[in-house]
């Protein structure tokens, strides 16, 4: 049964690589494109999958694509990075995270170099990995720091409702959880850089539902086409973007509709409402942006490591010379940075998106970006 199932997904896969099937979408789009477009990837999954595929040298000179903010590592504040090492530094407390939070800088030090001078600082794969920290170290207090859109947040929120079922008392989560069609909104609202079209964020919106994007069409007058993550997924999004563009008829567009739904994923969304209230959170390179995060409710308040271990911190600052902020605005390409390739390599990254995995910086570097 196992290998049937790797067979029927390495299928799968070779049918959305096919060369053939992608260069005949990319004749498609050139003939479909009489005007010049600027399309904008959320997610940088998406990222790192066209520039790994190669996608921009099948398009053709009308159609530009821009990374948007989509590494939730590299949309995490300063401020926040700050009160995270702060938390790893109270006494007794063990802090686990995901990997890619470990070297990013705050705005004096980090995660990494925290551990380095010995706080317990420890790398987890899951929520329930912590939650399971937290059951074998009983007698100290075990914080998650939640990193993430709408898509790890149900992870969280079901790690939180498992610790209340089994009466965990020494677990708590730091959220810095985002949501992603606020900063949409941001960046519109901005006016910094002018957009045609929206790569819809495909993990993301698996959660959330393609629903959800109505209000670009509505509101901007913008198409956005879900996108999923193989070269024929995105080649079909971008078609389906430049040809509302030619039509003059915004609208949603699923391209992901064997992972999406209109209505999202029924199940994660609940947990959502059930363990978090929007709120009003600080974005790196956007500054506070309204209802765009996620704290705990007021009925898991105990379970809130920012309630429970208030920590001050000295106001942030970026990373000198770090362009990042206005990578993530899209206003900036990361070779425009003057860091990226000289100071700033994944070897000795300076700003999160060099550090990240999703980061656009990392993604331009290994894909052969260079310098400007």
């Amino acid at each position: 049964m196992e290998k049937e199932l790797e067979a029927n997904v390495d299928s799968l896969t070779r049918q959305f690589r096919d060369p053939r099937a992608a260069r005949a979408v990319a004749d498609s789009i050139r003939a479909r494109s009489t005007r010049s477009v600027r399309l904008m990837e959320f997610c940088g999954g998406h990222t790192h999958a066209i520039l790994r595929y190669g996608i921009p040298s099948l398009l053709p000179d009308t159609v530009e694509l821009r990374s948007g903010p989509g590494c939730p590592v590299c949309v995490t504040s300063a401020t926040d990075l700050d009160r995270a090492i702060a938390l790893a530094q109270v006494e007794d407390v063990i802090l686990t995270t995901f990997g890619d939070m470990i070297r990013v800088l705050g705005s004096r030090t980090s995660l990494a170099q925290a551990k380095a001078e010995g706080a317990d600082v420890r790398v987890v794969y899951s929520p329930l990995d912590a939650l399971r920290v937290a059951r074998q170290n009983p007698d100290r207090p075990v914080i998650f720091l939640g990193v993430g859109f709408e898509t790890t947040a149900p992870m969280i929120g079901s790690a939180v409702l498992a610790a209340e079922a089994e009466g965990v008392e020494n677990f708590y989560i730091f959220s810095t959880h985002k949501l992603t069609p606020p900063a949409t909104r941001a960046i519109l609202d901005a006016g910094e850089v002018a957009l045609d079209g929206i790569i819809g964020p495909g993990h993301v919106t698996t959660v959330i539902g393609s629903d959800a994007w109505h209000f670009l069409p509505q509101r901007y007058a913008i198409p956005v086409a879900v996108a999923g993550f193989e070269p024929l997924d995105i080649l079909r999004t971008v078609l389906a973007l430049v040809e509302m563009v030619e039509e003059g008829r915004p609208r949603v567009v699923n391209t992901y509709a064997r992972s999406v739904r209109p209505e999202g994923n029924v199940a994660a969304l609940k947990v959502l409402e059930q363990v978090f209230e929007v709120a009003d959170v600080e974005w790196r390179g956007f500054g506070v942006v309204p209802a765009s995060g996620l704290r705990l409710r007021d009925s898991y308040a105990r379970f809130d490591a920012a309630l429970v271990f208030p920590v001050d911190v000295v106001p942030a600052r970026d990373p000198p010379g770090c362009r990042c902020g206005e990578i993530l605005r899209g206003v900036l390409l990361p070779t425009e940075c003057p860091l990226f390739g000289r100071a700033c390599t994944p070897q000795s990254p300076i700003g999160p998106c060099m550090v990240s995995a999703e980061g656009a910086c990392a993604a331009y570097f290994r894909y052969g970006g260079r310098p400007v």
